[in-house]
């Protein structure tokens, strides 16, 4: 049994106001959560879907969502989101069916996601337990001394060839992963994705290289290019 937990919850500040609710905000006409949830079901790898909302009125319009573009017959549940994106993750594991083998953790805000890339991580977490979509960084990437700290400054070079920018699907072995975000809760660390989790219980990741873009839904700027992307024959979310 695969579970797909598709995060909503965020509360988007850096659209600076432009967008009430980025999940929720319209490109090329549907809602940008609308792309994530069909290229999971045209994916097909997905027994059951697992919803982490913010609050009751953004519940009550994803839930408009699926019957507006009649998605009824999948199997959708919802648990309330967290203050931060980790605790939002594991309350939607803790709530996860025990029949549960494998789970995609998937961020609604990255849009542009595909079905084959969807296959292709199934495939992966099935074989390694852990798998994480992701793109090799090809600009050249340094380190400053300190946050904001800009000025006049000596710049640490960077191994380019090892840089990897990590997105969303990330696929893991259910119980391996609640473990994981049980562990990180009774330590009390921050995080900022799932590979880190896996990390605590010695659960090691295989990427996929995804070919296609999967840019996240930031800044109003980023509106416009998603929405070339969604559009362009060249990315079919398919």
């Amino acid at each position: 049994m695969v579970t797909a937990i598709l995060l909503a919850a965020g509360s988007g500040h850096r659209m600076q106001g432009q967008v009430e609710d980025k999940i929720l905000t319209r490109l090329n006409g549907k809602p940008a959560f609308y792309y994530s949830l069909q290229a999971f079901m045209q994916a097909g790898v997905v027994d059951e879907y697992l919803v982490v909302y913010r609050d009751e009125a953004q519940k009550a319009q994803l839930t408009e969502i699926i019957q507006q573009y009649g998605l009824q017959q999948l199997k959708i549940n919802g648990v309330a989101g967290g203050r931060e994106r980790q605790d939002s993750v594991i309350h939607a594991l803790n709530v996860v069916s025990d029949k549960c083998e494998y789970v995609f953790i998937h961020d609604c805000a990255r849009p542009c996601v595909t079905s084959q890339s969807i296959k292709s991580l199934h495939q992966t977490v099935v074989r390694d337990k852990a798998a994480c979509l992701a793109h090799p960084v090809v600009d050249t990437i340094k380190r400053i001394p300190q946050a904001n700290e800009i000025e006049k400054i000596e710049l640490e070079d960077l191994e380019r060839n090892r840089l990897w920018a990590m997105e969303t699907p990330q696929a893991f072995h259910f119980i391996s992963i609640l473990k994981a975000y049980q562990k990180l809760c009774q330590e009390k660390l921050s995080i900022t994705d799932d590979t880190a989790a896996a990390q605590l219980v010695g659960l090691k990741t295989t990427l996929v290289a995804n070919a296609v873009p999967n840019p996240k839904l930031t800044t109003p700027g980023d509106i416009a290019y998603i929405e070339h992307l969604l559009a362009s024959h060249s990315i079919p979310n398919t």
